[in-house]
């Protein structure tokens, strides 16, 4: 997918926060340690760096989700950080995001750690970000 195709998925998939932009994307893909993992109507994008990967972020389309798409994207995000050497997985998500915390949850994500009033919504108010991790080996 280019960059563009990546933000305006990414732009529908995430309606209520700031979505990323082209240029975002772009200076993203362009770094050697971050890899892409597709399917049709969604993506996850990661970085790899000593042994450790990162889930960046990861995006379905709204007409496309409950249909398993996002345990597809976890599976090939997590098969791709391993091919690079990855032997522990993290990702940070919103405490009140519940879709994306069940996700994470029953792909064998444990709490590792909080931020606490990490991120500020539209309305002013603030929630905690959970830091999740899972051994890959």
């Amino acid at each position: 997918m280019e960059p563009a195709a990546l933000a305006a998925l990414h732009a529908s998939a995430f309606a209520d926060t700031r979505p990323w932009t082209e240029a975002e994307f772009a200076s993203l893909m362009a770094d050697p340690t971050c890899f892409l993992s597709t399917i049709p109507g969604g993506f996850a994008l990661g970085r790899c760096v000593a042994g450790e990967a990162e889930l960046l972020t990861i995006a379905v389309d709204p007409a496309q989700r409950r249909k398993g798409l996002g345990t597809q994207l976890m599976a090939a995000y997590e098969s791709a950080a391993r091919a690079k050497g990855a032997e522990r997985a993290f990702l940070e998500v919103d405490a009140e995001n519940t879709p994306a915390l069940g996700l994470y949850l029953s792909n064998g994500y444990d709490e590792s750690g909080r931020r606490k009033a990490y991120y500020r919504h539209a309305d002013g108010h603030r929630s905690d970000a959970l830091v999740l991790a899972k051994s890959l080996s």
